[in-house]
């Protein structure tokens, strides 16, 4: 099992992922909360061994929490310390990340109220950002300006297209609001695979409505992927919708 964890969540290495099984069986339903997370990646990313390579995000360590706890519902018991009700399904939602600061180019219009979200030209995944580091002009007449994303450094800064690749952060959604989902509506995705977990933009392809339970939201949301059209059915918590949603 835990082989499959660290195939599935490669950005950590053996000993980092021992550490938060340890962590998981102290602390229990604590683990989900954001703040602990953010806490947790903190001391990950300040380690020697991380010299040199990408930040950890803290969204990455709470969906890994998040899928160790899930996996309650294959077992008899559960780690010590996770209520029954969370053993059932933790659903809560692998929120986007939150800015600590959003800060324009001195001279444009005061945003600091805002929160915006950028795409990566890397792999075209969207990243909420923590700060507008400076602009400038393309020959063209096209602005752009240089980013830092929530939870890297200063080396994964990107020069982005303010037109074509950044916008006003999406909106995670509450069980309660899964009516607001209709097909043919663009969303905020939440992919998953084996090595990496990542936001890209989708298309509503089809809904499935069901009964609400104890754990929120049942509904599935089939969904197309816009980066390389593949499809794939997901619950309402991996969803984040377009502010005018």
């Amino acid at each position: 099992m835990l082989s499959g964890i660290i195939k599935l969540f490669s950005f950590l290495p053996t000993k980092q992922v021992e550490k938060m099984e340890k962590v998981l069986k102290e602390s229990g339903e604590q683990t989900l909360n954001p703040d602990f997370c953010k806490r947790l990646t903190g001391g990950f990313n300040r380690s020697s061994g991380r010299a040199g390579k990408p930040a950890i995000k803290w969204i990455e360590v709470q969906s890994w929490f998040q899928d160790r706890l899930q996996e309650c519902t294959h077992k008899v018991s559960c780690p010590p310390n996770v209520s029954k009700e969370l053993c059932v399904l933790p659903e809560t939602f692998p929120s986007n990340k939150l800015h600590e600061s959003s800060q324009m180019p001195e001279g444009d219009p005061d945003l600091s109220e805002l929160e915006f979200e950028a795409r990566s030209s890397k792999d075209g995944a969207w990243y909420d950002v923590d700060t507008f580091l400076t602009h400038r002009f393309l020959s063209s007449g096209e602005l752009e300006v240089r980013v830092r994303f929530v939870g890297f450094g200063a080396e994964e800064d990107e020069w982005v297209n303010v037109k074509k690749a950044v916008r006003e952060r999406s909106l995670p959604l509450e069980h309660s609001e899964c009516h607001k989902v209709k097909v043919g509506d663009i969303v905020l995705c939440f992919q998953e695979r084996r090595d990496q977990a990542i936001y890209y933009d989708a298309h509503v392809v089809e809904i499935q409505r069901k009964m609400h339970d104890i754990r929120g939201c049942r509904c599935l949301f089939l969904i197309r992927y816009d980066h390389d059209n593949t499809e794939e059915r997901v619950h309402l918590r991996r969803l984040c919708c377009r502010p005018t949603c």
